[in-house]
C-alpha cells in the first residue's frame, strides 16, 4: 500500500471517530478513549500517524485558525456571515459556537489519543518507540498550549492563576475533571515538550515532531509566560541546531507555495498533500478568490486597511508578496486615501475600502486552496529572543534590534529602514515597540497578533472598516477597542461540555 494512500485511510478513520464522537452527546469530550489498546509498534505507528490526521481535520486545522487570527487587527471582514466565524472576528461571543466546540472537542480527541501511547510505551523502549512517544508528548502540549490561549487568560495576567482547561493525563481516574490553571497547564505543556525533547533523537521532516520542533514550542510557552532567560535559552537551541536557514529573496516570496519538505526555514507546519485540498473549506478559501468573489474560494477576509498602510511604509518590504490587491479589468485597487482614477472600491466595506487578498494559505504547488498551515518558524525563534532581550534590557536592547534588523534585512530592507538604538529613541519608541511591530509585519494573518498584543497588555485597536462596524451606532462609526483585560479576549467554554460536566466553570 502507497504512504499516501495509508494515510488518507487514516484520516478518514479519524474523521469518523470525530464524528462519532459527536453523537456521545452526554459523554464528555475529556472522557478517556474507549478505543482497543496497543498491542505491538506497528499499533504505535499506526495511531500516531492516526493522530497527526486528526490536526488536519477542517474542524480543527480551520476552526483554530478563525479563533486565532479572525479577532487581530491584521484582517478586515467584507461582510456579515451566519459562520461563528463572524462572532470571533467581531467579538461577539457566543456560550455554543461552531467553531469554538470543535477546537475543544477535537483537541481532546489528539490528548485522548496521545494519552494511549504515552501510556503504553515505557522510557526504556527502542529508539524508534521512545522518538514515537516523544511525538505523541509534544502533539499533547501543543493541544493543551493551544486551548490555554483559547480559553485561558494571558498567563502574565494574574501570574497563571486564572483557570484554563481541564488536564486529562493518560492516568487521569477522575470522569468530570474541572479546569485547571493556566500556570497548571503551562506546567503540565513544559513538562511534555522537555520530555519530548529527551526522547527524540530522530531528526524527521517539518511534518512531524523532533528535538527542534519541541525546543521551538518550548520558546513560544516560556515568552508568553515570561520567562525570558528561558525563551532565549531554547530559541538559541534551534538556531544553533544547524537544521533550519531563513530563505531569502524570491524564495521567501513564495514561502508558502512550494513543496513544505523542501521548505528550510519551517520547523512544524500540518502537512496537506494535493489529494487533501480543501477547496472551499480550506482556509485560503475564506481570503482569496480567484478571478472574483465566490469563484473558486469565499473571498470574504481581507487584509486590513490598517495593515496595508503599516506595511505600505517600506514600499520595498518583500511582505508585499503574501498580500494580493484586487484587480478590475487589469487595474490595481490602490488605497483610498491614494486619488488613482478608474480605482473600483469594495462596495462591501463601508466607506469603500480597496480589497486586500491574502495569499499565505493558497497555491502550495499551484493548487488555489492547498496549504499547509506553518506552527512554528525559524524567523519566530529570531523574535522571540528579541522580545525577551527587549524586556530583559540593558545589552539586551542591542541583542534585540540586531534581530529585528536580522528579519527586516532578509526582508528586503536596508539603510534607514533599519533600527539603531538612536533611531528608535528619535521615534518616540521603545525596542519592544519596534519588536511587536515586526512580528505583527511578519507573522501576520499566521494566528499570534492578538496574544502578542494581550499577553503584553496592550489593546487591539480597529480603525478601518469592517463588519466589526455593526457593532456600533451608528455602524458608520468604524472604530472598535479590545481591552487586554476584556473578557472576551477569551472564548466562552462550550455549553454542550458544561451540559455533562458540572465541575466545569465558565468564563466570564
Amino acid at each position: 500500500m502507497k504512504k499516501n494512500t495509508l494515510i488518507t485511510i487514516l484520516i478518514g478513520s479519524a474523521l469518523l471517530l470525530g464524528a462519532a464522537s459527536c453523537k456521545k452527546y452526554f459523554e464528555p469530550s475529556t472522557a478517556k478513549s474507549e478505543e482497543e489498546a496497543l498491542n505491538d509498534a506497528d499499533d504505535v505507528q499506526s495511531a500516531s500517524i492516526g493522530t497527526y490526521a486528526v490536526l488536519k481535520n477542517p474542524t480543527y486545522v480551520r476552526s483554530i485558525h478563525f479563533l486565532s487570527e479572525y479577532p487581530s487587527d491584521n484582517i478586515a471582514q467584507g461582510q456579515a456571515s451566519s459562520d461563528a466565524l463572524s462572532n470571533a472576528y467581531r467579538y461577539t461571543h457566543l456560550v455554543d459556537m461552531s467553531h469554538v466546540y470543535n477546537v475543544w472537542q477535537q483537541s481532546y480527541f489528539v490528548i485522548n489519543a496521545a494519552n494511549r501511547v504515552i501510556a503504553f510505551v515505557p522510557d526504556e523502549s527502542t529508539t524508534a518507540l521512545r522518538q514515537l512517544k516523544g511525538e505523541n508528548l509534544y502533539l499533547r502540549a501543543m493541544m493543551y498550549f493551544n486551548l490555554c490561549r483559547v480559553f485561558g487568560r494571558p498567563y502574565t495576567q494574574g501570574n497563571g492563576s486564572n483557570e484554563a482547561v481541564p488536564i486529562v493525563k493518560e492516568d487521569t481516574k477522575e470522569e468530570f475533571p474541572g479546569r485547571a490553571t493556566v500556570q497548571q497547564v503551562y506546567d503540565f505543556v513544559i513538562a511534555d515538550l522537555e520530555k519530548a525533547a529527551e526522547l527524540m533523537t530522530t531528526q524527521k521532516n517539518n511534518n512531524f515532531a523532533s528535538k527542534e520542533v519541541a525546543y521551538a514550542l518550548l520558546s513560544r510557552v516560556y515568552l508568553y509566560k515570561g520567562d525570558n532567560p528561558k525563551a532565549i535559552e531554547y530559541a538559541d537551541k534551534v538556531l544553533t541546531s544547524g537544521r533550519y536557514n531563513l530563505l531569502q529573496g524570491s524564495a521567501y516570496t513564495s514561502y508558502f507555495r512550494g513543496v513544505p519538505e523542501d521548505n528550510k526555514e519551517t520547523i512544524f507546519c500540518i502537512r496537506h498533500i494535493k489529494t487533501e485540498n480543501r477547496d472551499f473549506n480550506a482556509i485560503g478559501s475564506m481570503y482569496y478568490s480567484e478571478g472574483g468573489q465566490g469563484a473558486t474560494g469565499w473571498g470574504e477576509i481581507y487584509a486590513s486597511q490598517q495593515y496595508v498602510n503599516f506595511l505600505d511604509k517600506n514600499p520595498a518590504d518583500l511582505r508585499h508578496a503574501f498580500i494580493t490587491p484586487y484587480t478590475t479589468t487589469g487595474v490595481v485597487q490602490y488605497p483610498y486615501t491614494v486619488p488613482v482614477a478608474n480605482v473600483t472600491l469594495n462596495t462591501k466595506l463601508n466607506p469603500r475600502t480597496p480589497m486586500y487578498y491574502i495569499n499565505k494559505y493558497n497555491y502550495q504547488e499551484g493548487l488555489t486552496n492547498l496549504s499547509s498551515p506553518v506552527y512554528l518558524r525559524l524567523a519566530e525563534m529570531y523574535l522571540n529572543r528579541a522580545e525577551a532581550n527587549a524586556k530583559i534590557g540593558g545589552a539586551g536592547l542591542q541583542m534585540a534590534l540586531d534581530d529585528v534588523n536580522t528579519i527586516r534585512q532578509r526582508a528586503g530592507l536596508s539603510g534607514a529602514a533599519l533600527h539603531t538604538l538612536a533611531s528608535v529613541a528619535a521615534a518616540g519608541k521603545t525596542v519592544l515597540d519596534v519588536v511587536l511591530e515586526e512580528r505583527r509585519l511578519e507573522f501576520a494573518f499566521e494566528g499570534q497578533r492578538p496574544y502578542d498584543l494581550f499577553r503584553n497588555n496592550r489593546p487591539l485597536v480597529r480603525d478601518y472598516p469592517g463588519t466589526h462596524a455593526l457593532n456600533n451606532t451608528p455602524n458608520t462609526n468604524v472604530n472598535q477597542t479590545i481591552q487586554p483585560t476584556d473578557n472576551r479576549v477569551i472564548f466562552f467554554i462550550p455549553n454542550r461540555e458544561r451540559l455533562v460536566n458540572k465541575n466545569l466553570t465558565q468564563n466570564p
